[in-house]
This record gives C-alpha cells, structure tokens and sequence, in this order.
C-alpha cells in the first residue's frame, strides 16, 4: 500500500522545513502514520492476510524508532508532532 504523490506532497508541505524536505524524521513518521493507517484499513477486511500483517509490524517498528530518535534529539518538536498526528504513546 504505497502513498500517492499527492498524500506524500501533503505530509512534506505539512511537516517538513522546505517544499523539498523529505529526510527530516518528521516528515519520515508522517508519511509512515499514513501507510500504517491504509494498512490497519485493509486488515480490518482481510484479516487472514498475514503477509501484510506483517509488512504493517515493521511499519510500526520503524516508526517507533524514528519517535525515540526525536524524543531524544528535539523533546518538543516530538510533542507538538504526535499531538498533530494523533499518536497515543
């Protein structure tokens, strides 16, 4: 489940500190949040789908170190970041 251009376009003008940032971690955990939710959809139908299952799981490993990262590198631009995404941790 790839983003769209559009989707990655908007994660990048949204989080990013340039139109053309798309290495900062922000902008990194925000277009992860966007293909762990297509995926969380598309389980909730196949649920038997392991394979995606477990694409979903390294998805969220990833994120998490990308957010340990932040928390250590910059605490409130890790605040201000999961409070805009939605991110209970």
């Amino acid at each position: 489940m790839a983003l769209t251009k559009e989707a990655k376009q908007a994660a990048i003008t949204r989080f990013g500190k340039t139109d053309t940032d798309t290495g900062s971690p922000e902008v990194q955990i925000a277009m992860l949040t966007e293909r762990i939710n297509g995926l969380t959809e598309h389980l909730r139908t196949h649920a038997k789908d392991h394979y995606s299952r477990r694409g979903l799981l390294k998805l969220v490993g990833q994120r998490r170190r990308f957010l340990n990262y932040l928390q250590k590198k910059d605490l409130e631009g890790y605040r201000a970041l999961i409070k805009e995404l939605g991110l209970r941790r």
